[in-house]
């Protein structure tokens, strides 16, 4: 392997873009970023600032104030927003419902992936998980991967993830919920959702965790 290797996966909203990047990550033993984290964070600092989304102008300059830092613990990412650890905090549903519209914003996107090529050339080794990864970001990334999964395994998979976070939520309304995300992904102006040039496509409807990172890793060794 070169001394820099990167590995983009990306895909829609509930595919396990975050489990699969994660466990690839451990297994061959580099770093993984959730750059979707990201842009929960700003989300975050939007909401707690009770701003309007359609503030893009001032959404773009709180993002460029804004800092935003990779950290690992044990392995895990964290993400930090000006200091404070909202790994945790980004996750919540008011936070998910409105990642998307703060995705589609012009001077966000630029800052961030900003900070994502430096992680690139900080950590050397590196899994990303997104929505415009392979496409964007890192068009000449080493290997990319398209993962997707139907609507009803992306919301069973959302509803166990936060059932096991003790979260109380309706499988009904989480389908509904990445529908509405997969529309918006799909059908902004700037670096809308789409299949990146190269990829390597994954359906992982019917397959297992370890059965989608063996056919990746498959993919790298080829």
């Amino acid at each position: 392997m070169k001394n820099k290797t990167i590995i983009t996966i990306d895909g829609p909203a509930g595919a396990g873009k975050s489990t699969i990047a994660k466990i690839l990550a451990e297994r061959i033993g580099f770093r993984y970023i959730d750059t979707g984290a990201m842009y929960r964070a700003i989300t975050l600092k939007i909401l707690r600032r009770n701003m309007e989304f359609t503030d893009t102008v001032g959404i773009e300059k709180l993002a460029e104030e804004t800092d935003i830092r990779i950290d690992f613990e044990n392995g895990s990412m964290k993400i930090y927003s000006d200091g404070e650890d909202v790994t945790e905090e980004i996750r919540k549903k008011e936070v998910t419902d409105n990642t998307s519209r703060v995705a589609a914003i012009p001077g966000v996107r630029y800052k961030l992936a900003k900070i994502q090529r430096q992680s690139a050339d900080r950590l050397m080794k590196v899994v990303f998980e997104g929505r415009d990864m392979g496409s964007i970001v890192f068009p000449g990334a080493d290997l990319k991967v398209y993962l997707d999964a139907g609507i009803q395994e992306r919301a069973s998979r959302r509803w166990q993830e936060l059932r096991e976070k003790g979260m109380d939520v309706d499988i009904e309304e989480i389908k509904l919920s990445i529908k509405k995300r997969d529309r918006l992904d799909e059908s902004r102006g700037l670096a809308p959702l789409r299949v990146p040039e190269n990829a390597h496509v994954l359906d992982s409807t019917d397959l297992s965790i370890e059965e989608v990172v063996n056919r990746i890793v498959a993919l790298l060794d080829r």
